[in-house]
C-alpha cells in the first residue's frame, strides 16, 4: 500500500487509501492497493503532463537480444547491494529504428520486468507563455516522487523539435535545456526509456555518451526474429503453433517489421472467419503477398536510417549473415508475376 501511494501527497495518500478501505470492507488486500493505483492514475492523468501505464501482462517482445542482454545486466542496478558495489542508477536508453519493430513495446516490457511503475510523457508544449516549462518541471518532479520508474517518452524527437530554431520563441529550446540538466543533476532513480523514429533531427546534445547510458537501433527483423514474432501473435490468438510452418512464414516475410507482421496474421484471420475455416500457413501466405512492406513502399529513406543506425548505434540484434533487405518476400514475388 505504501508502495502505491508513493508520488502522492500526505492528504491525497490520506484520502485514497481510506476510500480504498471503505470500498474492501476495511480489509487490507489487494483489491484496496489496487483501487489505489487507479486513483492515482487518474490523478495523473488529469494533470496532463504525465499518464501511468498499468500493465496487467507482461509484453512479449519477438528478438532484439543484445538490447535484452543489456537491460538484464541492468535489472538489479537500483538495489542497495548495486549501491554498496558502487554502481550508479542507470539513467535510461534511446531506442530508434524504422516504425513498427517494437520499440514502444520495449519501455512496456522494461516496467513490467523491474517492477516499476510508467509514467507515459503527455505533450508539455502549452500556448500561454511559461506554461511549457511548468508543465515540463511538473513532469519531471512528479517522475522523482514516484522514483523508481521508468519515464517513457514515446517519439522524442516531437518534443523537441525546434531546438535551435525562432518558430517557438525559444520554447522547444527551454525545455529541452530543462530535461538535460534534470537528466545531469537529478539522483533519482528514474530510467528515462525514450523512442524516436527520425534520430537526424535530434540535437546533438542529446545524443552524446552520458546523457543516455546507450543508444540503440532497431533494424528489420531476421529470419529468427519473424519466427519468433509469428510464434508470439498466433499463440496470443489461441491456435496451436505446432499447426504452422513459421520458417517457411518467416521466409516469405523478410524486409516485414513486427507490427506488419500482427496485420499479416490479423488479415488472415479475417480472410479465414469470411471463408468458415481456420487460419493455416497458406491463407496466411495470402494475406503477405497483399501486404506491402514499409522497406519496400520507403526503401530510400528506410535505407538512409539502417546505414546511420549501423555505423553509430549499438544494434539492438545480433546481425544474421544474410541482411533481409536481399531477400525476396511473398509481396514482391507477386508483383514480379503481376509485371
Amino acid at each position: 500500500m505504501v508502495e502505491a501511494a508513493i508520488g502522492l501527497t500526505q492528504n491525497e495518500a490520506e484520502n485514497m487509501i481510506a476510500l480504498s478501505l471503505v470500498k474492501n470492507q476495511l480489509q487490507l488486500t489487494q483489491e484496496a492497493v489496487d483501487e489505489v493505483k487507479r486513483q492515482k492514475a487518474q490523478i495523473l492523468k488529469k494533470s496532463g503532463v504525465l499518464e501511468l501505464h498499468e500493465a496487467k501482462d507482461l509484453p512479449k517482445v519477438g528478438g532484439l537480444d543484445q538490447l535484452k542482454l543489456w537491460l538484464w545486466e541492468r535489472s538489479k542496478a537500483f538495489s542497495d547491494e548495486a549501491k554498496e558495489f558502487g554502481l550508479p542508477f542507470p539513467k535510461g536508453c534511446l531506442v530508434f529504428g524504422i516504425p513498427g519493430t517494437g520499440k514502444s513495446l520495449i519501455a512496456k516490457t522494461i516496467a513490467k520486468q523491474w517492477g516499476f511503475p510508467l509514467l507515459v510523457m503527455q505533450n508539455v508544449l502549452d500556448k500561454y507563455v511559461g506554461e511549457s516549462e511548468k508543465r515540463m518541471k511538473e513532469a519531471l518532479k512528479i517522475a522523482e516522487h514516484m522514483a523508481p520508474c521508468v519515464l517513457m517518452i514515446d517519439e522524442i524527437e516531437k518534443y523537441f523539435a525546434g531546438v535551435g530554431g525562432s518558430g517557438d520563441s525559444g520554447v522547444s529550446t527551454r525545455i529541452f535545456g530543462q530535461f538535460l540538466s534534470w537528466m545531469q543533476e537529478t539522483t533519482a532513480p528514474v530510467f528515462v526509456a525514450a523512442t524516436a523514429n527520425n534520430i537526424g533531427g535530434m540535437p546533438p546534445e542529446l545524443l552524446r555518451k552520458g546523457r543516455f547510458d546507450e543508444l540503440w537501433f532497431v533494424d528489420l527483423p531476421g529470419q529468427l526474429e519473424r519466427e519468433e514474432i509469428f510464434k508470439i501473435h498466433i499463440t496470443r490468438k489461441g491456435r496451436n503453433i505446432e499447426d504452422f510452418d513459421l520458417k517457411k512464414l518467416a521466409k516469405e516475410t523478410s524486409g516485414y517489421t513486427g507490427s506488419e507482421i500482427e496485420q499479416v496474421v490479423i488479415s488472415g484471420l479475417f480472410r479465414a472467419f469470411s471463408k468458415n475455416q481456420d487460419i493455416t500457413t497458406e491463407i496466411l501466405l495470402e494475406a503477405a503477398e497483399e501486404t506491402s512492406p514499409l522497406s519496400d513502399t520507403m526503401k530510400e529513406g528506410i535505407e538512409r536510417m539502417r546505414n546511420w543506425g549501423k555505423e553509430r548505434a549499438r544494434l539492438a540484434s545480433t546481425p544474421e549473415p544474410v541482411g533481409p533487405e536481399t531477400q525476396i518476400n511473398a509481396f514482391t514475388k507477386r508483383r514480379a508475376l503481376r509485371v
